[in-house]
């Protein structure tokens, strides 16, 4: 493996006028550690493990979701298809349960329960009130525990905005609806759902009077990466020809999104949707998902953060998708009382959302990283919080796990759990694996086998 003779700092970063972007895991850096450890030689050189949850509203067909067979020798059905060429860094898990999502005496309030809970693994107090309870979700366990090893502890993305007050469903506040990360029980982690300000987040500096500087290159309209050539170019003279590669294709994919941003922001008055959205915001839903996946790989691959997560909608979404033919709203059609016409129409909507993930997951295999790729050294769930949307139940839920962990899990196979095994198992496995260790989590009865 071919390296430069100058270590260089895992934390380095390219500097301009208030911009600061981190750099890619390069074969330098690798040195860099390898010579601060001398006794660790080539073992003590590893990739970061990421960590993210994907979340998907108002459940799933379940008849096309769950494979037949078990095992390494299964066939996706037809809402999974998209992942087809991900098959082999794919795990798919049957029968986990979130207990604490069903009522327990609460009555309705499903869609509140399901979100809130799929991450925290606590039954939410019932209340519309400020008086919010649920618990600290599984990611942000993370964050406060390995979180500082990077510049932003957590990422928390979506596509749909939301109130955090109000009832929106049946005595329950929004922000059991809209939320899924909880930094403690009472204090929801807003997503962030505008692509422009995710990116100046990610990449404008956070030094002092960096708002004044923003303020300027926004005068000058010139790209992010005019501010840190002369940086980038010294860097350049201590890498080696594949680093310097790596370096390029990053930069090249962060000029191409900022474009992208750029041109949701100026997109013309008449082509915005009816409904007013925050500038910035793309106008068709796939840009906008692609978009906000495109940032999170760059986040993932630039350590900027190594634990996010992603809201397709909020829990309840009745969005609707006329360019598929599809007039009705998402949560009313969920409500399909057994109707063939309308389970077709969910199949679409279910699949719609997969192959957005199946994007995601494209990006992060086709980047290399050390031995691997960026989804080797990922673990990425994504599902409901709901099953069939009709029953409204929270037990054998649709969930996925992408990525291998750094070599820790043994993908490419469909595992069925005895019923009602809880979900958070899977969480402490997790956590585990990321080095966050907890004793139990929410309902848990131990770690998740068979990973």
């Amino acid at each position: 493996m071919r390296r430069s003779g100058l270590p260089l700092s895992r934390r380095t970063v390219l500097r301009g006028l208030g911009t600061a972007i981190a750099l890619p895991w390069l074969e330098a850096m690798g040195t860099a550690r390898a010579l601060a450890n001398p006794k660790e030689g080539a073992k003590g050189v590893e990739s970061p493990l990421r960590m993210a949850f994907f979340y998907v509203p108002n459940g799933a067909h379940m008849a096309d979701w769950t494979p037949s067979e078990l095992g390494s020798s299964f066939t996706l059905p037809h809402i999974l298809e998209p992942l087809v060429p991900f098959q082999k860094d794919l795990l798919v898990l049957s029968g986990l349960a979130q207990h604490n999502g069903f009522a327990l005496g609460d009555g309705g309030g499903d869609h509140a329960r399901a979100l809130s809970t799929f991450l925290t693994g606590c039954h939410p107090l019932k209340t519309d009130g400020a008086n919010i309870k649920a618990g600290i979700s599984v990611d942000q366990i993370a964050a406060k525990q390995v979180g500082g090893r990077t510049r932003f502890r957590s990422l928390e993305l979506g596509i749909e905005r939301g109130a955090q007050s109000g009832s929106c469903d049946t005595g329950y506040s929004c922000a059991y609806s809209s939320n899924i990360s909880w930094i403690t029980e009472s204090t929801p982690m807003a997503k962030e759902v505008n692509p422009r300000l995710v990116f100046d987040r990610l990449f404008a500096s956070q030094a002092k009077g960096s708002a004044a500087t923003r303020a300027r290159r926004e005068l000058y309209r010139k790209s992010i990466l005019d501010y840190v050539l002369e940086d980038a170019s010294a860097l350049k003279g201590r890498l080696g020809i594949s680093d310097q590669r790596k370096v390029e294709e990053y930069l090249t994919s962060l000029r191409e999104i900022e474009r992208r941003v750029e041109m949701a922001s100026n997109a013309p008055v008449k082509d915005q949707p009816k409904l007013a959205r925050p500038t910035g915001i793309p106008k068709e839903f796939n840009e906008h998902v692609r978009l906000m996946c495109d940032l999170l790989v760059l986040a993932f691959q630039g350590d900027i953060t190594r634990i996010s997560t992603f809201m397709f909608a909020n829990e309840g979404s009745n969005r609707n998708f006329p360019d598929m033919g599809i007039p009705e709203g998402h949560h009313t059609l969920s409500h399909h009382a057994g109707d063939p016409k309308k389970h077709e129409k969910i199949k679409k909507i279910n699949r719609l959302h997969v192959s957005q993930f199946a994007y995601f997951l494209e990006k992060m295999s086709s980047i290399r990283e050390g031995e691997g790729t960026l989804l080797d050294h990922s673990m990425i769930v994504y599902g409901s919080g709901i099953s069939d949307g009709n029953r409204h139940n929270h037990d054998d839920l649709p969930i996925l796990l992408a990525g291998k962990g750094g070599g820790t899990l043994q993908t490419g196979r469909h595992v069925k759990y005895e019923r009602n095994t809880p979900l958070n198992n899977l969480y402490l496995s997790m956590l585990d694996r990321v080095g966050a260790s907890v004793d139990g989590f929410g309902d848990s009865t131990g770690r998740l086998p068979n990973l």
